[in-house]
């Protein structure tokens, strides 16, 4: 409000301080366009083009660019599933989904598996980036004549530890991923590609080139590590799906990131799904070029006898061997560093970032103590998750000791095993759940009442077939991440009993930022004048906002949604009443439901608690103060709307100047809509009365002539003739007619 006092009596010495205003905000009320969503994506799945390539040729051959490209065609299919379920569920990450479709307990387990696979990501991308790093200093020494060599796995490692601790203070301080800092990084590395394939198409050309060998069983050469407890077997020899899925297994680390795209769902803007199908698609041809596209001119260029000395480094080792100057190569593979840290080192904050996300997820479902989400004292972050994350993926660095292989061999796990979980719940959900959607994987087919969805179901088989492949051929994955999940799910469940025992309720409640020193102004809200002020106090009726939102340019205009919290003459005496009165729980369900409903409308909206002591009194000064151009309301469930509006009419009047000219909008929960206007105005002419005026026009223009007569000179000289008449005498007659227009359009709206 424009002041802290709302006036009680004419006099102004009496008027009572009321507190000031909540204002709630959360880290989830921008949105972005589907470049940015596909950036933040890629930041994290292109990443694994540095690397992925590289990992799969050293498990399995000259031919694992075949399965790079199949992973790749493959990810999109998983793709469409992770759409289906944000169709479902604005927050539609693993959790989520796997509880609603399967319960508590495999959605714990989800979250564990999960849990490994964010756990990993930081560190293998950390260290890929050292690799870059380090082969590329090499190579600078060596042309420069320098006698030094870094030890390639320990500077790699040394230099993921700085760049995890780097940005788990970052986190802490509170300091949030920018989808625009990965837009601009994504337009670096686009240059990178675009050249890098240009250079590679010169290079096949000038010098020739055949493509890898297919992936038949005679070219598949499996490293004794890659077969795990199946390496004193010939059924990866002898059966070809099998060792299919075990190639398949060794790649499926190019297809990591689908999780992000679950996670940044909720900040797409609208329209809402159609924007998330074309961010996938984006990712799609980017990844299938990028990360499929290194891979297959990797074995084309580099040398065979060459090549396995670049599995650290493979893009460097690309732009050494492209055709020309050695400076140049040399200049190209310094720019391929530069994008490969700022992408790899992008991947370990989106591992941090992600993995306090599902940790706090889980923690709002009462699984997790309100211990570990206890806010920083100075920078008010959940500073405990992110020391646990931070901790546990230092360690995996240190027992790594910077060995990309082995950090890729551990990786897959987690990933295959969420992944699995989730294809199962979205297919268990088609039947436990119905109803329509917005978006489904394709290729359903109904017998009957009975929807046979194959291609889901296809989807689902596929993941878990290599999900259990990889059980046996992953010796490293297998042991460490099913400890890890297993630890991870027993620390879950010890701790939603202890959390249950103490009475806490599973209450998933979005955590908000409040400040109360404020006032309601534009400023302190960061809305423009002429903003929509939209009143809400049911957390089970918000078909106002809703409606709002449906229709509401977010570019043009901003949203104001705010809860009047109303106190009694008492209550607003000389004290100010505490924070914790105006923003309890049922203020913070409130906000959560508006903010998901606006999540789900893809719209931003600022919430804001403002106290009074009169209902329209308090709507009426924060559109003041706020410089609203139109209010919103649900209907009253005592007042009709016509009393509502003339209350509101005659509040309008009381207040000070200047009054600002209001359209009060009352919304039905069937979308109906009602329109008034508060202060002067123009009003709306019907046609009847519009052909009325346009008639006496007509009749009195020609009488006046020359001089030009307008339509308003008409309604003007009405307008005196009335009020001459009200003073001379005729007041009574007047309202007679008045009330008697006004009974035949009650009748008339009877009749229809």
């Amino acid at each position: 409000m424009s002041t802290n006092q709302i006036p009680q009596s004419s006099d102004p010495s009496l008027k009572p301080v009321l507190p000031k205003v909540v204002i709630a905000t959360t880290a989830m009320l921008s949105f972005i366009s589907f470049w940015r969503a596909a950036a933040i994506v890629l930041n994290d799945l292109g990443s694994s083009a540095f690397y992925a390539g590289a990992i799969a040729e050293q498990a399995i051959g000259k031919a694992a660019p075949w399965f790079i490209l199949a992973i790749m065609l493959f990810a999109y299919a998983v793709r469409s599933m992770y759409i289906e379920s944000c169709s479902m569920f604005v927050r539609g990450g693993v959790y989520r989904v796997v509880k609603e479709a399967m319960g508590s307990t495999l959605a714990k387990f989800s979250v564990s598996a999960l849990m490994f696979d964010y756990i990993l990501t930081g560190p293998i991308s950390g260290v890929s980036a050292g690799q870059y790093l380090t082969g590329f200093l090499n190579e600078l020494f060596a042309r420069l004549h320098v006698n030094l060599i870094l030890p390639i796995n320990s500077t790699s490692a040394v230099f993921a530890i700085v760049v995890t601790i780097y940005f788990w203070w970052e986190n802490i301080k509170g300091i949030p991923e920018s989808s625009g800092k990965a837009l601009r990084i994504m337009y670096v590395t686009t240059v990178m590609v675009v050249v890098m394939i240009a250079w590679c198409i010169l290079t096949v050309w000038v010098r020739g080139a055949h493509l890898p060998p297919l992936p038949t069983q005679a070219n598949l050469t499996f490293a004794p590590d890659a077969l795990g407890w199946l390496r004193l077997s010939s059924l990866p020899h002898t059966i070809a799906l099998i060792g299919i899925l075990i190639g398949l297994g060794h790649s499926v680390l190019a297809m990591s990131g689908e999780e992000t795209l679950a996670q940044v769902y909720r900040e797409v803007e609208h329209p809402k799904l159609p924007n998330l199908e074309k961010a996938g698609l984006v990712i799609f041809v980017y990844s299938l070029i990028f990360t499929a596209g290194v891979s297959f001119f990797a074995s084309m260029i580099i040398p065979d006898a060459v090549r396995p000395q670049y599995f650290g480094n493979l893009i460097s080792g690309l732009a050494l061997n492209f055709v020309g100057p050695y400076n140049l190569k040399l200049g190209f593979e310094g720019f391929v560093v530069l994008v490969g840290v700022l992408m790899l080192a992008g991947a370990v904050n989106t591992a941090i970032v992600g993995s306090n996300g599902v940790l706090n997820r889980v923690s709002e479902d009462g699984i997790l103590p309100h211990w570990f989400r206890h806010p920083h004292p100075r920078f008010g972050t959940s500073y405990r998750m992110l020391n646990l994350v931070v901790g546990l993926q230092l360690l995996t660095i240190i027992l790594s000791r910077g060995d990309i292989f082995v950090l890729g061999e551990a990786y897959a796990f987690g990933v295959m095993w969420s992944f699995s979980m989730k294809g199962l719940a979205v297919l268990v959900l088609r039947y436990k759940q119905p109803g329509k959607r917005d978006f489904r994987v394709p290729l359903n087919f109904t017998v009957g009442n009975v929807e046979i969805p194959v291609g889901l179901g296809l989807i689902t088989l596929v993941l878990f077939a290599l999900s259990i492949m990889n059980l046996f051929t992953k010796q490293v994955a297998t042991i460490a991440g099913v400890a890890f999940t297993l630890i991870f799910f027993t620390v879950f469940e010890i701790s939603e009993k202890i959390t249950l025992k103490h009475g806490a309720k599973h209450q998933e409640l979005d955590m908000f930022n409040l400040e109360s020193d404020g006032e309601l102004t534009p400023s302190a809200l960061g809305v423009r004048p002429g903003n929509e002020l939209v009143m809400i106090r049911n957390s089970n009726a918000l078909y106002n906002l809703g409606a709002v939102l449906d229709r509401i340019n977010p570019r043009q205009q901003d949203v104001v949604v705010l809860h009047l919290h109303v106190l009694g003459r008492a209550g607003a005496g000389g004290n100010e009443v505490a924070q914790e009165d105006l923003f309890s729980v049922n203020e913070q369900e409130l906000f959560t439901r508006a903010l998901s409903l606006a999540e789900k409308k893809g719209k931003s909206i600022h919430l804001a608690v403002a106290p009074a002591t009169e209902k329209w009194e308090g709507i009426l000064r924060a559109a003041q103060s706020l410089q609203s151009s139109t209010i919103a309301l649900g209907l009253s469930s005592w007042r009709n709307i016509e009393d509502e509006a003339r209350i509101a009419g005659l509040a309008w009047e009381t207040l000070p100047e200047p009054r600002p000219n209001l359209t009060l909008e009352i919304y039905s929960p069937d979308g109906q809509e009602k329109v008034f206007y508060l202060g002067p105005h123009a009003p709306r002419l019907t046609s009847k009365e519009i052909d009325l005026l346009h008639g006496l026009w007509l009749e009195l223009s020609n009488e006046v002539a020359p001089e030009e007569l307008h339509h308003h000179d008409v309604v003007h000289i009405a307008l005196e003739e009335l009020s001459r008449n009200i003073v001379n005498g005729r007041r009574q007659e007047i309202i007679a007619s008045l009330r008697q227009h006004l009974a035949e359009i009650r009748d008339r709206r009877k009749s229809t």
